[in-house]
């Protein structure tokens, strides 16, 4: 049997209850995300190659805060259509000191007939067994813009858990 059928046939099994609507994402905790200027790579394949180096920053949300590690990278792809994909890659450093991988993934677009295109990304998280588990095993989606009243470049990030 494919893997397709057998999720179909679990599909199909699936109590109704278990195929309504999802309840509403709760806000896990919020980012403000400071960064360099974009490093060029140049012309690929695929698209026009660039980085964008991660210079720290801070975050906080209910029973979680600390700082954005220096060091991390957002690497992009701006696409024929005009859309850039990007991978960040970078660490957390919680208030009690545990380091958090995130690897949050997007997709931004150019706006649709003047109307600006909500960013959506997919994180996700490693951290360490423990007090921080709950980031291993959940499933986040976030939402990007850009942060004012920040000296320099930056990103505002909210990651919401879905239940």
């Amino acid at each position: 049997m494919t893997r397709f059928a057998a999720l179909a046939l679990f599909a199909l099994a699936a109590p109704a209850a278990a195929q309504e609507s999802l309840p509403a994402p709760e806000l896990a905790f919020e980012e403000v995300v400071t960064l360099a200027p974009a490093v060029v790579v140049g012309e690929t394949p695929r698209g026009k190659r660039q980085y964008i180096p991660i210079t720290g920053g801070s975050f906080s949300g209910p029973g979680i805060s600390g700082t954005i590690v220096p060091g991390g990278w957002d690497w992009q792809l701006v696409r024929g259509d005009g859309c850039t994909e990007l991978v960040a890659d970078y660490f957390l450093e919680t208030d009690d000191g545990v380091l958090i991988n995130v690897v949050n993934s997007g997709t931004i677009c150019p706006p649709q007939d003047g109307v600006p295109v909500p960013v959506r990304t997919h994180p996700v998280f490693e951290a360490p067994i423990g007090k921080y588990d709950w980031l291993n095993t959940g499933t986040f989606v976030g939402t990007l813009g850009m942060a004012e009243g920040v000296e320099g470049p930056a990103v505002k990030i909210r990651f919401y858990r879905v239940k």
